[in-house]
């Protein structure tokens, strides 16, 4: 069976998800991970949009956080102020999806600058509501393709708040939220250690554990014991192409 990169960061970031989750859901391969899940493993999935939207059930996939498709059988709809502070900050929110250009060793991500802040050489979009859900989700998870310029051992702008400089740091900023629970790539998944600093324990089938290596930018520890995960099923890659993505706006 054959499949993308992109269908396996997506199917192995929609296992993580737990039935009666709560999830914070992005735009993008964040939001066919999610579907995913609510159509396979989790039906009681939760989920709410950045724009205002609790309990989204859409029909077809959702081009933004503020399609039309979002609003038909949602539980409810409410300003985006409610969504952060009576939702996000409280604590309601299991899980928040992320993204970014950059993401280091602690799991910290800049979406915000490439090189120097007042010079740069790339101005990327910035936040969005990603910096909140780092700070307060109850676990998020980072989706990106593993790449050596993607993963620098210092991130050249701390967008979005992984573990700081380690764990201790993050406890001492007053960061209610776990941090990042782990980083799904196209080639393998990182979880961090007890000081929040990334580890590979999972690759994904004929990977190679020096290639994971090669495409970091720093010395990259391994668990004791590096899995294989699972590639995608049949029923998987049927769902993201027919229900979800049939138009391949995003599985590419």
């Amino acid at each position: 069976m054959t499949y993308t990169a992109a269908e396996l960061m997506i199917v192995n970031s929609a296992r993580m998800l737990r039935n009666g989750d709560t999830v914070f859901v992005g735009v993008g391969q964040p939001n066919l991970a999610c579907n995913l899940a609510r159509r396979t493993h989790a039906p009681d999935l939760l989920m709410i949009y950045e724009a205002g939207v609790i309990g989204a059930q859409p029909a077809r996939l959702p081009l933004s956080i503020g399609d039309p498709t979002l609003v038909s059988g949602a539980a409810s709809v409410c300003s985006m102020y409610d969504i952060f502070s009576f939702y996000l900050q409280r604590g309601n929110v299991d899980v928040g999806f992320l993204g970014g250009a950059q993401i280091d060793r602690f799991g910290n991500i800049n979406a915000t600058v490439i090189g120097d802040y007042d010079h740069p050489k790339v101005r990327l979009p910035g936040s969005g509501g990603a910096m909140e859900i780092a700070a307060w989700a109850n676990r998020c998870y980072i989706m990106t393709v593993h790449q050596k310029r993607r993963f620098p051992a210092k991130v050249d702008f701390c967008t979005s708040a992984g573990f700081l400089n380690g764990r201790a740091e993050r406890d001492a900023a007053g960061l209610r939220g776990k941090g990042p629970q782990a980083v799904i790539t196209n080639l393998g998944i990182m979880t961090p250690d007890d000081n929040g600093e990334l580890v590979l324990t999972a690759i994904h089938a004929g990977v190679e554990v020096q290639t994971v290596k090669e495409n970091t930018g720093w010395d990259l520890l391994i668990a004791d014991q590096v899995q294989v995960t699972e590639p995608p099923s049949a029923e998987e890659l049927r769902i993201l192409h027919e229900e979800l993505d049939p138009e391949g706006i995003y599985l590419h």
